[in-house]
């Protein structure tokens, strides 16, 4: 049995489990190629505390990350549980997102494909694969680049983009997911990556692209009514999945 196995049926506590999937989240970034070593942020409410978030302790790098390691802060930077000083930048861009937008989870990346296509000055993502056509009229643009995040200014400003959208684009600098749980939101962050990828690649060719028409997307993105798997479901078991990964090549995270 796998650990996440193990901890899902014998620990029912709700903020073990949250620490548990948002360690695991990291180690897969690394796995994906989404981390920047020590840089970059997730960050997940604490379950029962709606102004305290979990973090990774600025230093730590992603690919050692353990549940045990997880801090709690709160968005005047005060450091609630655990060891360290929140960093600047997950003070000012996660917290008021989390504050004003409800989101649970709050994932922020310069993965590599998605950044690629924010470099461009036509960054928009473009329904030209199933993949991509799920994204779409799902993603906030933040088209200007004010240099790093200083302040908590700079994430009332992003979520005011964002409303109810559940990835952001952020034009010479990354991406934002956001989600209810850390399967929601880590899988959107891979599936854009692949989406990013695969629009860049197109791209590099020098051909127009395909982009599907309105009635293909809508079918995309509606669920159909024969479907036995729902959309929550599909979450939980390809993040089930890629912990089983974890558990052979990155063990420890639960720890």
């Amino acid at each position: 049995m796998s650990v996440h196995a193990l901890h899902s049926s014998s620990n029912p506590d709700p903020v073990k489990q949250a620490k548990i999937h948002l360690a695991a989240a990291l180690r897969l970034a690394v796995h994906d190629g989404f981390d920047e070593g020590i840089d970059n942020h997730f960050t997940m409410t604490v379950p029962g505390r709606e102004d305290q978030y979990m973090v990774l302790p600025f230093g730590l790098h992603w690919s050692e990350a353990r549940a045990s390691d997880l801090m709690v802060f709160n968005e005047a930077g005060d450091t609630l549980e655990g060891h360290g000083v929140v960093e600047l930048s997950a003070r000012s861009i996660h917290a008021p997102l989390h504050r004003l937008t409800g989101a649970k989870v709050v994932l922020h990346t310069h993965q590599p494909w998605a950044l690629a296509l924010n470099m461009l000055q036509d960054n928009r993502l473009l329904p030209a694969t199933q993949t991509a056509a799920f994204f779409h009229e799902r993603i906030a643009y933040d088209d200007t680049y004010t240099g790093l995040a200083s302040s908590l200014n700079e994430g009332e400003r992003l979520a005011s983009l964002l409303k109810d959208k559940s990835v952001m684009f952020l034009k010479n600098h990354g991406v934002i997911t956001v989600g209810d749980t850390v399967a929601q939101a880590y899988r959107l962050l891979y599936k854009l990556e692949k989406a990013c990828r695969t629009q860049v690649l197109a791209m590099s060719t020098g051909k127009p692209l395909n982009i599907l028409e309105e009635r293909v997307i809508d079918r995309v993105r509606t669920p159909s009514k024969d479907d036995r798997h729902s959309r929550a479901e599909r979450e939980r078991l390809y993040f089930e999945a890629m912990m089983r990964v974890l558990d052979r090549v990155n063990p420890g995270y639960a720890e």
